[in-house]
């Protein structure tokens, strides 16, 4: 038998969980994300406590939490930009090694999207590494595709990050239409 895999939005207590994810995520993969362990292990704790209480109220910023079997496992960004055009974001996705093959990771970019187009995203981006080939895979079996668009990492300037889009159905982008069939 398989774990189940469920995926909540961050609530506003679980601070620590949110810290625990990030540093498991920055000890496995520090390359992928825009702060260093050492950053995030110095951190007081009340910046992740208020970080959690702030993705569990907001409209425009959020963040999801992948649990198999109860346990926390993995961890998704998702936000709507401040400044025009005001793009929709996934960012900062890990998962555990050890629940990977599960499709957590899939399980939190669609949950993560569902929200972004409940908001009124038709289009979800996402940066990538240009040498984190494992996610640019991950991202393109998604119906992720390029828009063209690269910049260097802000904290690696010799590294490279493409931009990817994906369309929202338009069945996501309307789930909470009244007049749609049931």
């Amino acid at each position: 038998m398989s774990p189940s895999l469920t995926v909540r939005r961050i609530a506003a207590d679980q601070g620590a969980v949110f810290r625990e994810l990030r540093t498991a995520s920055l000890r496995e993969a520090p390359y992928a994300f825009d702060e260093t362990l050492e950053e995030a292990m110095s951190a007081d704790a009340s910046t992740f406590e208020q970080t959690a209480a702030r993705h569990a109220a907001s409209t425009t910023s959020t963040s999801f939490i992948l649990y198999t079997e109860g346990h926390p496992a993995g961890l998704i960004g998702a936000c709507f930009e401040d400044a025009a055009p005001h793009r929709a974001f996934v960012s900062e996705l890990w998962v555990a090694p050890a629940v990977r093959h599960l499709r957590g990771g899939e399980l939190l970019v669609n949950t993560a999207s569902d929200w972004l187009a409940a908001g009124g995203a038709t289009e979800i981006y996402a940066w990538i590494a240009d040498e984190n080939r494992n996610a640019m895979r991950f991202y393109e079996r998604l119906g992720f595709g390029p828009t063209g668009e690269r910049e260097r990492i802000p904290r690696a300037p010799a590294q490279f990050q493409t931009l990817l889009v994906r369309h929202v159905p338009h069945h996501a982008a309307s789930a909470d239409d009244t007049d749609a069939p049931l």
